[in-house]
């Protein structure tokens, strides 16, 4: 049995998903955001794993993909139009710490090169990209 939150989510408002697929939440974190998309009236459309994005992996050098978790578009200010592609991370994956171990540094590395592939994409696609 998994320590981690997982399970399939149940959409509350299906014309505001997009997806492909029935939205599955690895983490409750991801589970949190699915609620907040799902019932703020300023998200217009939201997905989740919507894309899958190549990218080299930085230790075998090995071309892979990377599936961020969701593509949100949202009302912003004077009511335009914004789209995001938004990864759900903590804190521990995302950023180095002087007592990190070889193995949660290797995980961090790995998340910057997928990230810097993500907004190459995004920009190309005219989207933002956050973690």
């Amino acid at each position: 049995m998994s320590k981690y939150a997982q399970g399939k989510f149940q959409i509350q408002n299906p014309d505001k998903y997009v997806g492909n697929k029935s939205p599955t939440y690895r983490s409750s974190w991801e589970f949190v955001f699915m609620q907040f998309c799902d019932n703020n009236d300023n998200i217009v459309q939201w997905a989740s794993e919507p894309v899958r994005i190549p990218y080299r992996h930085p230790l075998t050098g090995k071309s892979t993909t990377y599936v961020p978790d969701f593509i949100v578009t949202y009302r912003g200010p004077n009511n335009t139009t914004i789209a995001e592609l938004i990864e759900i991370k903590p804190k521990k994956q995302s950023l180095l710490e002087d007592k990190m171990n070889q193995r949660d540094r290797a995980i961090v590395a790995i998340n910057h090169f997928k990230w810097e592939a993500a907004q190459r994409w995004c920009k190309a696609n005219g989207l933002k990209f956050r973690v």
